[in-house]
């Protein structure tokens, strides 16, 4: 094989191509924050119209909240599911067989039917949810496992770009809906099946796939991941570097296999330097999660309606411009500024700017409230200035959401784990995630309903006072290798690590010249 040179622009094409595939599962977990139970049949289908034809926002809230929580409750089970499956047979397998468990929550989902379907939509979304939850915690590490270092955070950061894709994706499909359909069980077999595009891709493209090197080498299966390296580098598996990055892989799992060697499952999360990556895998989606964004994702509509856009086509048009900037601002920070700026800096800019913003949201509509719709008028389909300030607020907020606290804590996590414990702190940070994410939509209804602007000032708290202190106490880990994360969190020393793969460099030379002197001997 013809190694191609450094610098060149397809050195990490199959790397790219490799995210590419793996994380069309993320655009499932963007797309079902789609909150489809806003339109009135679906609350007529299902009882949540009271006889004088208004919402019962009590019953509509709970439902709401619902149909969204109980995917992130199948999704904690399924992150925390998927670690010892993915140890056991490989992180591309572990992703073909959760995405079938997903396909088979929304078919579920799809053929429900109007007033007895409820039943069916909470199964399907559970069963959904499981699927995701597994993809959610094995793609990042499958995508950062493959990666070089030189471009491991722009690679791995991808997965908020799709995560921003799939939720643009599920805006603008109820926007079309909303001005098209009126009536109809289509209302929700239409965004809920068209999941299963994103997931036959992921699906048939994981065929295209090999498997990660560093999982390969961690059984034991060392041959393979020497050619599975070489191919993601475009690289001949002589090449002295591709010689010296599996050296550096095998050094740090066996001194990791050693370290464990007592001890056992206890070692993988109280070891030496492995305690603080479990608690800031644990932390850092604890606070994303309560960064406010996620509220603004799931409830979008009715998020937009509370600041004064009331028709319903004006909330989805402004939540799907939404999804556009955030796409976009994701892209941009993701492509350009991920390993300029740094993981630290770029958290810290990202959770001053969000908290600053929302207390101007919150402010403004304290002091600007929308006016209140007569009963029996329709909604204005002009919004007032201060809804007009307050929706381009949270626009700006999005783009720095999209530089930070968005893209980075799945980056920082599958930077800071070591390949023995990697798929069970994407695990465990993905069953963060999605734990977290369960309570905030299942209690977002009711806080929109009670707290009014004061939830803005709750989040903006939050962002300033927790996220940007948090963002200063971590570690930098841009431009660092995997396995040094070992030393940066205090595992073990340089000097060890440099003598360790020495060692596991040396054994490479002289197998190879046994090899060559065996040919010799044969000629």
């Amino acid at each position: 094989m013809e190694d191609v040179p450094e610098g060149s622009f397809f050195k990490n094409i199959r790397v790219y191509w490799l995210a590419f595939i793996a994380y069309w599962g993320i655009i499932l977990f963007g797309y079902d924050t789609g909150a489809v139970v806003s339109s009135n049949y679906f609350l007529a289908s299902f009882g949540l119209i009271n006889s004088d034809g208004t919402t019962n926002t009590s019953k509509s809230n709970a439902v709401s909240s619902n149909v969204v929580s109980v995917l992130q409750a199948g999704a904690f089970f399924g992150a925390l599911g998927s670690s010892p499956i993915s140890a056991k047979i490989g992180r591309r397998l572990t992703l073909g067989i959760f995405t079938v468990v997903f396909c088979v929550g929304a078919i579920l989902t799809t053929v429900a039917e109007p007033v007895t379907g409820l039943g069916k939509i909470y199964a399907g979304r559970v069963i959904s949810g499981v699927g995701i939850g597994a993809i959610s915690a094995v793609a990042p590490a499958y995508v950062s496992e493959c990666s070089p270092k030189e471009v491991r955070g722009r690679i791995t950061g991808c997965f908020q770009i799709m995560v921003a894709v799939g939720v643009m994706l599920s805006y603008f499909i109820n926007y079309g809906i909303g001005i098209h359909i009126a009536t109809g069980p289509n209302i929700w077999r239409i965004p809920f099946g068209f999941q299963l595009v994103p997931a036959g891709v992921l699906l048939f493209g994981l065929l295209t796939l090999k498997e990660s090197p560093r999982f390969l080498a961690s059984v034991g299966r060392n041959e393979e991941a020497l050619v599975n390296l070489a191919y993601l580098r475009r690289s001949s598996p002589e090449s002295p570097e591709i010689r010296h990055e599996l050296a550096e892989i095998e050094a740090a799992i066996f001194e990791e296999m050693e370290a464990r060697k007592a001890l056992g499952l206890k070692e993988v999360f109280l070891g030496k330097g492995n305690f603080i990556r479990f608690f800031i895998a644990f932390f850092i989606f604890f606070l994303q999660q309560w960064a406010g964004q996620n509220s603004v994702n799931y409830y979008a509509p009715q998020i937009f309606a509370a600041i004064g856009f009331t028709a319903r086509r004006n909330s989805l048009l402004a939540s799907g411009i939404y999804g556009v900037v955030k796409v976009i601002a994701t892209a941009l920070f993701i492509f350009f500024f991920v390993e300029s700026l740094g993981r630290k800096l770029s958290l810290f800019i990202s959770a001053v700017g969000m908290g600053t913003l929302f207390f101007i949201i919150g402010a403004i509509l304290k002091t600007h409230p929308p006016p209140a719709v007569p009963s029996g008028q329709p909604p204005p389909t002009n919004p007032p200035p201060a809804s007009k300030a307050m929706a381009a607020m949270l626009y700006i907020y999005v783009c720095f959401y999209s530089m930070g606290w968005g893209p980075l804590p799945w980056v920082y996590v599958s930077d800071i784990f070591s390949t023995g414990t990697r798929h069970h702190g994407l695990a465990l940070a993905s069953a963060s995630q999605w734990l977290w994410n369960f309570v905030v939509s299942k209690i977002t209804p009711s806080l929109v309903t009670r707290l009014g602007y004061k939830i803005f000032l709750v989040f903006a708290s939050i962002n300033i006072g927790a996220m940007a202190v948090f963002a200063m106490l971590i570690p930098e880990t841009k431009g660092r290798s995997l396995e040094e994360m070992d030393v940066i969190f205090g595992s073990i020393s340089s000097e060890q690590r440099q003598v360790d793969i020495d060692k596991r460099e040396q054994e490479f030379n002289g197998h190879q010249a046994t090899s060559i002197h065996s040919s010799d001997r044969k000629v």
